[in-house]
């Protein structure tokens, strides 16, 4: 991962909520001089100041350190398995999209059975 992207994207972040730098600092508890540090990667950021921040801006960590989790390679070649886990996941996602697909089903057919036994009785 490129450490000059975590900055650029908690100033993208920043920008996109409307926030000012001395906001930001405030909120941080910094000076303005040091937040405005921490976006242009002039100084090493914190793991619980980058929790605090994504916090502030109301995203994820994932999103200001552009992690993508649908692509993880497995590199094991004894295994012949890579790009596994991306086959994975995208297993697992199309699982809870048909689970959610059998449950909606379900419903429709209990509102169904209702409605007939509605119309069947006198």
């Amino acid at each position: 991962m490129n450490n000059d992207i975590i900055g650029k994207n908690i100033r993208k972040y920043r920008e996109l909520k409307g926030y000012s730098q001395e906001y930001m600092a405030h909120e941080l508890d910094l000076t303005q001089a040091s937040y405005a540090k921490l976006e242009s990667n002039s100084t090493k950021i914190s793991v619980e100041r980058l929790f605090m921040i994504a916090k502030l801006l109301e995203t994820d960590v994932a999103e200001i350190l552009e992690l993508n989790k649908q692509t993880i390679y497995n590199q094991d070649i004894k295994e012949n398995s890579v790009g596994h886990q991306q086959v994975q996941n995208l297993y697992q996602d199309n699982k809870d999209v048909y689970e959610k697909l059998i449950q909606a089903k379900d419903e429709q057919i209990a509102l169904l059975k209702s409605l007939l036994k509605q119309q069947t009785m006198p």
